[in-house]
């Protein structure tokens, strides 16, 4: 499912146009994103948390050439999923 297919499937199920559905996606979106970068946690219970987390350096390889390259450490966005989402998931 890609953001339009979503866009319309909360349009549907809201019962608002498909127009306001994706101002509010997007509006969570960006605010997920700011409150992240922030290095704060963004917890939507029963769905799962996003939150920073530092990586530390380290030495990696080039697949191609073998050649030793230093890997600088970093901050990445990650998303821990909650209990009903697993579930959810699981049951399939």
């Amino acid at each position: 499912m890609n953001k339009e297919e979503l866009v319309q499937e909360i349009a549907k199920k809201s019962n608002v146009t498909q127009k306001e559905a994706s101002e509010v996606l997007g509006a969570l979106i960006e605010t997920i994103q700011k409150t992240v970068s922030k290095g704060k946690k963004v917890t939507l219970v029963g769905f799962g948390t996003f939150e920073s987390r530092k990586r530390a350096a380290r030495v990696g390889r080039n697949p191609q050439t073998g050649k030793e390259l230093k890997i600088p450490a970093r901050t990445v966005p990650a998303f821990s999923a909650g209990k009903k989402f697993k579930e959810a998931v699981n049951k399939k």
